[in-house]
């Protein structure tokens, strides 16, 4: 099976690999491919969008979990303090909700389209929620 999964969001392709540190994340998200949602833009974390899913169970609690994402990084957060997300950085991004500080399990990471990354997170911002689609390749 590829580590790579296919990534379409308002009109734009991404590939991201999976993170070999986030393995039960990894193998729980892959069951869900292929994947539908609305990406829309984040509250409180910075530059990033993200895929609220409410009281959504994966089955997997927290591994290789972090606040601070870089650009291209998805975390999976797992629910408790917050709802349960999908977040992806587009610039600087400090995983946050009202509830404060978060942390998520980093499991994918955008390795081609990179470059389209800003144009996406701001084609949020400035026109709303958009459709975004993981496959696996």
């Amino acid at each position: 099976m590829s580590d790579l999964v296919r990534i379409t969001a308002g009109g734009l392709r991404f590939v991201a690999q999976t993170h070999p540190d986030a393995p039960l994340t990894v193998a729980a998200f892959r069951r869900l491919l292929p994947y539908r949602q609305k990406l829309i833009h984040v509250r409180w974390s910075g530059e990033g969008c993200w895929v609220p899913l409410g009281d959504f169970q994966l089955g997997v609690g927290f591994e290789n979990h972090t606040s601070h994402p870089s650009v291209g990084d998805i975390l999976f957060y797992p629910g408790g303090y917050s709802e349960t997300e999908i977040i992806l950085a587009y610039g600087a991004c400090s995983f946050a909700s009202k509830m404060g500080t978060l942390a998520g399990n980093h499991f994918l990471t955008i390795v081609e389209g990179r470059e389209q990354l800003r144009t996406l997170g701001t084609r949020v911002l400035w026109e709303g929620a958009q459709d975004v689609l993981f496959e696996a390749i």
